[in-house]
């Protein structure tokens, strides 16, 4: 064997053995896997997520998917013929816009669920209303009424701790229902934080479409690896936080400080970014710890 093709071979096992201890400390934890954005559109993202997850799950971890799916929905409601309307960021859902969602959203679980059974582990897609998984009330936009457009207010993780211990790997639509048994549509993101909570969840990952928190948005230098909730607290507090990180950096605070040990925020549009984050020395995004918690890279 030559020089070049025996360093190319002895790469790969420092890239196994720099993940044994991350390997060794998350085995048998639950992990959840907030998946968005345009990694949810391009097939090849798609494929990588997935692929991700699976190798997660068959190296010892406990896997949760939960899945958004705002452009697909934004596009057939195109294609009925009505036309998208958001109120701060939040979809307005009618009954057409609400029917609409939860079979857009029950045909992309249910493409992930496939996904995950071709590389040979067995997944089980549900809602939000199975097994009474996510009881909500309406919420409200600033006061407006935006329809039927949930805000969690319990969590039964029964059927998930059910799945994880006969071995499936579950993928949950935010979809929940009222006392009433009204359907509405939830913010994946405040699905997920919840669902991780629930399950006192050892990591939750955000796969987006930005690379991280940044101290200054306009200077990707500033992209910051490691972040404890005080340091999160001081940027939100000086304004260095807004549009939609703000929420999404309140639910990675909100997570944390109900038991979730790490929170990830990832770029889904870079391949295999959550096997980069989770099993690597410096990671590719920002990760969101509590304030007691050992950093795992130094500069």
């Amino acid at each position: 064997m030559d020089e070049k093709n025996m360093q190319e071979i002895l790469g790969k096992a420092e890239v196994l053995i720099e993940a044994l201890p991350y390997i060794q400390r998350f085995n048998r934890k639950i992990i959840v896997v907030k998946y968005g954005g345009s990694a949810m559109v391009d097939e090849e993202l798609k494929k990588h997520v997935i692929q991700d997850v699976t190798l997660l799950k068959l190296v010892g971890f406990k896997p949760i998917i939960v899945h958004g799916g705002g452009k697909e929905i934004s596009r057939w409601v195109a294609k009925s013929g009505m036309e998208p309307v958001f109120v701060n960021g939040l979809r307005k859902t009618d009954e057409a816009t609400m029917e609409i969602a939860e079979m857009v959203l029950n045909k992309v679980n249910k493409s992930l669920v496939t996904l995950v059974q071709e590389l040979g582990v067995n997944a089980i897609g549900i809602s939000g209303k199975d097994g009474g998984l996510l009881k909500v009330e309406k919420k409200y936009a600033d006061g407006e009424d935006i329809g039927f457009v949930g805000e969690i207010t319990e969590v039964n993780p029964k059927i998930l701790y059910d799945l994880l211990e006969k071995d499936f790997l579950p993928i949950i639509c935010p979809v929940g229902m009222d006392d009433a048994y009204n359907s509405y549509n939830i913010n994946a993101d405040d699905a997920a934080c919840a669902i991780a909570k629930a399950v006192n969840a050892e990591k939750l990952a955000f796969l987006t479409d930005i690379e991280g928190v940044y101290k200054d948005p306009e200077n990707k230098e500033t992209l910051i690896s490691e972040l404890t909730v005080s340091e999160a607290h001081e940027l939100i507090g000086d304004g260095f936080i807004g549009g939609g990180m703000l929420p999404k950096l309140n639910n990675c605070i909100d997570a944390i400080e109900n038991g979730v040990s790490r929170v990830h925020i990832l770029d889904g549009r870079i391949a295999h970014c959550l096997l980069l984050e989770i099993f690597t020395n410096k990671g590719i995004g920002t990760a969101i710890l509590g304030d007691k918690e050992r950093k795992f890279y130094h500069e």
